[in-house]
């Protein structure tokens, strides 16, 4: 699987895109007809001290693409809520491309 990273008002990191590939590599495993990834990384103002690192994740796979997002106080978390809302799109996508 190809993955692309992309920053707005962030700085590139090493550690963040081995985190991320780690938990995109579980998905490949399991979903082999992933064929990319587009990581998107931003921050934005935000009133709450919770939120404001926002991850953004988008599929590539047979059908309509896969998005989630998701705002954190860090981007570890972000990324782990938006894998996990992934695996649910996944899970349905597989269910309707099986052949009965």
């Amino acid at each position: 699987m190809e993955i692309i990273y992309e920053y707005h008002d962030v700085s590139p990191s090493d550690r963040l895109e081995a985190f991320v590939k780690e938990k995109l590599d579980k998905i490949k495993e399991s979903y082999d007809f992933v064929i990319r990834a587009d990581v998107f990384f931003r921050t934005e103002n935000t009133t709450s001290d919770e939120t404001g690192k926002k991850c953004s994740i988008r599929l590539s796979a047979p059908g309509p693409r896969l998005f989630a997002e998701s705002s954190h106080n860090n981007f570890n978390d972000a990324v782990l809520e938006t894998v996990d809302e992934l695996i649910i799109q996944l899970k349905k996508r597989k269910e309707k491309m099986k052949t009965y």
